[in-house]
């Protein structure tokens, strides 16, 4: 039993440092973790499952943080279109 709540322990220390981080570091960290699990998985496969691990976290996080950047234009837009639209202008047409 004690090593039990030993190991719950330890496995939620890491854990509690997650529950304050934004949206986009989120997004960031999801990405990167994806990838990272990815490239292993592809890395074990060709022979060298570190390196792949790697390259798979750039990718994923290179991926996390450019869906980040698509979400915040789309709520920028959302919300540009909804104080619009509570003024009863027009929204801006797309470009």
């Amino acid at each position: 039993m004690r090593k039990l709540m030993m190991a719950a322990a330890v496995a939620a220390v890491p854990l509690a440092g997650c529950s304050d981080m934004t949206t986009g570091q989120q997004r960031a960290l999801s990405g990167t973790a994806i990838g990272a699990g990815g490239g292993a998985i592809i890395g074990a496969i060709a022979g060298n499952a570190g390196l792949g691990a790697g390259i798979g976290a750039a990718a994923g996080l290179a991926g996390g943080l450019i869906y980040n950047q698509v979400k915040q234009g789309q709520a920028s837009s959302y919300q540009a279109g909804y104080q619009a639209g509570s003024r009863g202008a027009p929204p801006n047409p797309p470009q």
